[in-house]
């Protein structure tokens, strides 16, 4: 019978409390046991007396007859000093990742260290030295007072002649005004006078104007009218046409005969 020092679970769901005992390897896992050596309770925080407890004896007895404690409690052993600390084996499927993030990872790290090779490459901008920056500051701080001073006097003499040429202009316009108020004062009964003159030769050209437009203007005659005037016109016109060609012809028949003879 080989005999094994495990842990045995109990306790309730997601609260677990494990004993460690002493059991045939064949038997289950909460099954017969032959005899309990501690107790481990991962609830509690890892400093916490209760956390592990374990009987130093009877561990180094069962050890000792041949029983062969499991991984988990080899290693329980290792930290109290019972027995030496178990190798543990590297898991490389689990702490290490996959192959293809592992190549991400190094054309990351490659791109960094590019990146930073052209950082060193390139100059740094040139940077004044505070002391400079301190004098120019100074400068520009004495230079404005003076710059104040000189352009004070500067706008007072502007000032002052702006102020002399508005006095002379207003002088100017004022006696222009004087001098044309009077000139202005007699033309204007002269202009009324004009003007009622040419007002009242318009009316009499108006009222002459009047009769005239009324004669010229006389009514059309009507249709009926027009068609009765129209024969008597005819009447009146053939026998004065008539008169005027019998002596044009009675003077043609002369001057044929004439003709006539020359030709004989």
């Amino acid at each position: 019978m080989s005999l094994k020092i495990r842990l045995s679970r109990g306790g309730a769901k997601k609260h677990p409390f494990y004993r460690i005992v002493v059991a045939d390897s064949r038997k289950p896992r909460d099954g017969r046991f032959i005899e309990r050596l501690g107790t481990y309770n991962p609830m509690v925080p890892k400093d916490h007396p209760e956390r592990l407890v374990m009987k130093e004896e009877r561990i180094k007895y069962w050890l000792g007859v041949g029983a062969k404690p499991t991984d988990r409690v080899a290693r329980f052993f290792g930290n109290a000093g019972y027995i030496e600390m178990p190798a543990i084996p590297e898991q490389t499927k689990k702490n290490m990742p996959r192959p293809k993030t592992l190549e991400r990872q190094a054309a990351a790290e490659e791109a960094a260290a590019e990146r930073a090779k052209k950082a060193e490459e390139k100059p740094a901008p040139e940077e004044a030295a505070p002391e400079e920056v301190a004098e120019e500051e100074a400068t520009e701080t004495e230079a404005e007072p003076e710059e104040k001073a000189e352009a004070a006097p500067e706008e007072a003499k502007e000032d002052v002649t702006e102020a002399a040429e508005e006095k002379t202009a207003t002088d100017a316009e004022e006696k222009a005004e004087a001098e044309a108020t009077p000139g202005d004062a007699k033309a204007e009964p002269e202009e009324k006078a004009e003007d009622v003159a040419e007002e009242a030769k318009e009316e009499a050209g108006d009222a002459k104007a009047e009769p005239e437009e009324k004669a010229e203007e006389k009514p059309e005659p009507e249709p009926e009218a027009a068609a009765e005037a129209e024969p008597e016109e005819k009447a009146e016109a053939e026998p004065e046409k008539n008169a005027e060609a019998a002596p044009e012809d009675a003077g043609a028949e002369p001057e044929k005969s004439a003709k006539a003879e020359e030709a004989g």
